[in-house]
């Protein structure tokens, strides 16, 4: 295997504390630049077109998380792979995990984008879209399905960068696909100069163009730079997989893109119940959703941080580290994302307005499940710490089995049998509800599970005997929006 020096990007040596702070703010900067691409694209859609069309982006938005849950999960094992081989300087083992899911990534995202487009009025009409929002809803979900490729290609790159240990460059291109994508909108949707008036479906046309120049960009600048992840030569050969490292992608891959689905059917399921109350509690919920981008944004980077740190630690024998990694998100989880709800609780309702206006009949709706749900990302984001933790050592089924109890039988089951009493509220109770029984959950498998045994295969050479890629398998298994 090819060794490597120790580069700028090793999170195996200095302090955890500090470390793991530099390392998050850029994560967390360019998630605030990517929940501000969609606020603002949320704001011009409300301005331009009206509540309808809000409720209408807020349908087809938690169908295209849905989808990609459905590719997720392969960048997130090979971030950890490629984490891992960092740790132990093994640059070639990096590329061929990173050419692996990148061939496997695009490729699904292809076949996903055509599906979707052909069957997208069948998806709208199971989530009981709103007859009055529905065609709005499926012109902007068909070119968002087009926009998947590209969408995906730049995600699996800033994953691949970040797993290395890169967290400054996939920032560049997200703000510069933030601006294309926010400045394009407005043109679109309405017209103006050269551009064509597409209304809803052009606020799906500027990301659709944002996103594929940011990936193309980003790609370039890899090149450019000869960062650990790019593919020369022979090396393209990794975009098809042999046999060990296919099944370890797949195998780790796939209960992690479970996770996601798990949270996006979740997701559908409330859009379902919250339709039930009418345009008004849709709308609001809508906006409530584009604020919970923001809360959650903290704990999505510290948990990006941890998961990395974890991953080149324990590719390092690094294990003296990996607590003291896990000790420190949460402590900048409860700081950050409790400020975070802080800040949005305060101007709640100037910023509320600024999607609907100061008299639209959704705003107070709004403000109130604010109130109720926000606090809940705070537990949150102490689970993605403690998931992120054991994901990195490729613990991945108990994760999703305590999601699924979690998210089902007790947010789902909750709302379902307390709306008879509480209305909506039920709804938004279910979220607090949920985030308490998924922490208990994590907390006692991180302290008390087997998840340090076993350990993610690395099955990255092609001659290596397909059973050593079943070395990684969760040990518990036998026999990872909003949360």
């Amino acid at each position: 295997m090819a060794q490597g020096p120790r580069s700028r990007h090793d999170l195996t040596q200095g302090d955890i504390g500090r470390t793991l702070l530099l390392f998050s703010l850029p994560t967390l900067a360019s998630n605030i630049f990517q929940s501000l691409n969609g606020s603002i694209n949320t704001i011009w859609v409300g301005r331009f077109l009206g509540e309808k069309a809000l409720a209408a982006t807020s349908n087809a938005n938690i169908i295209m998380f849905l989808m990609f849950g459905a590719v997720f999960g392969f960048g997130m094992a090979s971030t950890v792979l490629i984490g891992q081989a960092i740790g132990r300087r093994d640059v070639e083992s990096a590329r061929r995990a990173f050419g692996a899911a990148a061939g496997l990534v695009f490729g699904t995202a292809l076949v996903i984008a055509v599906l979707g487009y052909l069957l997208a009025p069948t998806i709208l009409h199971l989530l009981a879209t709103p007859e009055n929002v529905k065609v709005l809803a499926l012109a902007y979900l068909r070119v968002t399905f087009l926009s998947l490729p590209g969408t995906m290609l730049l995600i699996l790159l800033t994953m691949g960068l970040r797993g290395a240990g890169d967290a400054m460059s996939p920032l560049w291109f997200m703000l510069l696909t933030v601006v294309l994508d926010s400045g394009l909108n407005p043109l679109f949707i309405a017209g103006i100069g050269p551009f064509p008036k597409l209304g809803i479906a052009g606020s799906s046309t500027a990301t659709l163009i944002a996103n594929h120049v940011g990936a193309v960009g980003l790609l370039i600048y890899i090149y450019a730079k000869d960062l650990p992840i790019r593919l020369r030569g022979a090396e393209f050969g990794y975009l098809i997989p042999g046999r060990a490292l296919l099944w370890t992608i797949v195998a780790k891959g796939l209960p992690m893109a479970a996770q996601m689905l798990v949270m996006s059917l979740a997701g559908l399921m409330m859009v379902g119940l919250v339709n039930r109350f009418g345009v008004d509690t849709a709308a609001a919920y809508g906006v409530s959703q584009q604020l919970w981008t923001y809360i959650q944004m903290p704990a999505m980077a510290i948990g990006a941080a941890v998961s990395a740190m974890a991953a080149q630690n324990i590719g390092a024998g690094r294990w003296d580290r990996v607590e003291g990694i896990t000790s420190a998100g949460l402590r900048y989880n409860l700081l950050l994302t409790g400020a975070m709800i802080g800040l949005i609780i305060l101007f709640d309702r100037p910023v509320m307005a600024l999607f609907m206006g100061w008299d639209s009949p959704a705003l107070p709706i709004a403000r109130h499940i604010q109130l109720i749900a926000s606090w809940n990302f705070v537990l949150f984001g102490m689970t993605m710490v403690y998931f992120s933790a054991v994901r990195a050592n490729g613990a991945v089924l108990m994760p999703l089995v305590m999601m699924i109890i979690a998210f089902y039988p007790i947010r789902i089951g909750f709302a379902l049998f307390a709306m008879p009493k509480l209305g909506a509220d039920a709804l938004w109770w279910s979220f607090p509800l949920g985030s308490v029984a998924t922490l208990a959950m994590a907390y006692a498998y991180y302290h008390w599970g087997n998840w340090r045994r076993g350990g993610l295969s690395h099955a990255l050479d092609p001659e290596e005997a397909s059973e050593e890629s079943l070395a990684g398998a969760e040990p518990a298994g036998r026999g990872q929006p909003n949360g």
